[in-house]
């Protein structure tokens, strides 16, 4: 079974795109590659998807013609289409996709002096409802698929120029899986794209340039960090459990001892960030940091402090300057890093918590417009 393939139409050609070596394998072997050469085709065919970024078989001029032409018609590799792009004015881009069922997600590109991080997305839309984030407003529609994901990051080297994979000076230098939706309820697909990410022949990223962010799906932690063994960030955001209820209302399943206990039994020996927004009034005072310098202790960790980024119809504002300085003075003082994250992309809406796509605005819009018609 290619669990990584997009399925088509029946009948149509299948994408290509999320497939492993094996899967590669499979598909070649049912599609008349002898079984003396499969191996060598799916390496190679792996190699132009991932390491060359090949969209199309008459690229992959290492392959016979004769399979050049069964790719060309029986496979495809097609990227989501890319809806429109946003260049920030501090040099952050926004590219909203399309996939082929005319679904959308948004994806982020943030390049810095040293290092460029790209945001991907693992749904579209979110069950989560985390009141101080955009994406939560959305539905979830559905999950992305493994291919899904991995073309982001292929789009996003399309579009600065990135490739090959495996050289100095790529500008996409780190991935960051934490855009629209939860990636740890949807784990086969992350996990399936992100051992394409890693791999050297592939995409080439080192598991210390991956970070995965949930809001706390505790079963599916400590499994991550022993399949896969990337980065770990936790949106953790409130020190209470009845504060994070209203917040991150995932908490009622798996309150905070349960996350911090599976976050103290993360297999990964490297810290582990703490996401924490900064909301004016709510979750900002003293007491907050000292209790969560308490909470954390014994955790190898970073905290993040996030200045609220505020987006239309928004319930919080964020807290002020001199207060993010006085409660990052105490969590260091208790021993964490403590910086604050520089705002990114505000003025395109692509800074953290503010994604979302606009297919709901113009799917209602398209049904007021046949009303009236």
């Amino acid at each position: 079974m290619l669990l990584g393939a997009e399925r088509p139409a029946v009948g149509g050609p299948t994408s290509l795109l999320g497939l492993d070596r094996g899967e590669l394998e499979a598909w070649l072997l049912a599609h008349g590659e002898p079984p003396a050469t499969v191996r060598m085709r799916a390496r190679q065919l792996f190699h132009w998807l991932y390491a060359r970024g090949a969209g199309d078989a008459e690229a992959m001029t290492t392959l016979p013609k004769s399979l050049r032409r069964r790719l060309a018609e029986e496979a495809c590799f097609e990227r989501p289409r890319i809806v429109t792009e946003q260049l920030s004015a501090d040099g952050t881009r926004k590219w909203l996709l399309r996939f082929s069922d005319g679904q959308e997600v948004e994806t982020v590109f943030i390049p810095e002096e040293d290092r460029g991080a790209l945001c991907v997305s693992t749904q579209v839309g979110c069950t989560l409802s985390c009141r101080f984030c955009r994406t939560g407003t959305m539905p979830l529609v559905r999950n992305l698929r493994a291919g899904e994901i991995l073309a982001q990051i292929l789009v996003a080297r399309d579009a600065l120029g990135d490739w090959p994979s495996a050289r100095e000076g790529r500008r996409i230098t780190n991935i960051v899986i934490m855009g629209m939706g939860e990636p740890l309820f949807n784990y086969e697909a992350t996990k399936a794209a992100m051992k394409i990410a890693l791999d050297g022949e592939g995409l080439a990223f080192s598991r210390r340039r991956i970070t995965l962010s949930t809001s706390g799906v505790v079963p599916r932690i400590e499994p991550w960090g022993r399949e896969v063994g990337t980065g770990l960030a936790i949106s953790l955001h409130a020190v209470r459990d009845e504060l994070r209820n209203q917040l991150v209302p995932i908490n009622r399943k798996w309150p905070i001892a349960e996350l911090l206990a599976a976050c103290r039994a993360y297999p990964v020996r490297r810290p582990i960030t703490f996401e924490y927004v900064m909301l004016r009034g709510v979750n900002d005072s003293d007491a907050d940091a000292r209790e969560l310098v308490r909470l954390l202790r014994g955790i190898p960790a970073k905290v993040n402090l996030i200045p609220f980024n505020p987006w239309p119809g928004s319930p919080f504002e964020c807290s002020t300057e001199s207060r993010i300085r006085a409660f990052a003075a105490i969590v260091e003082a208790g021993g964490y890093p403590s910086p604050v994250r520089t705002p990114r992309g505000r003025d395109i809406l692509a800074a953290c918590g503010q994604l979302k796509t606009a297919s709901e605005r113009e799917t209602r819009a398209r049904t007021r417009i046949a009303a009236l018609a």
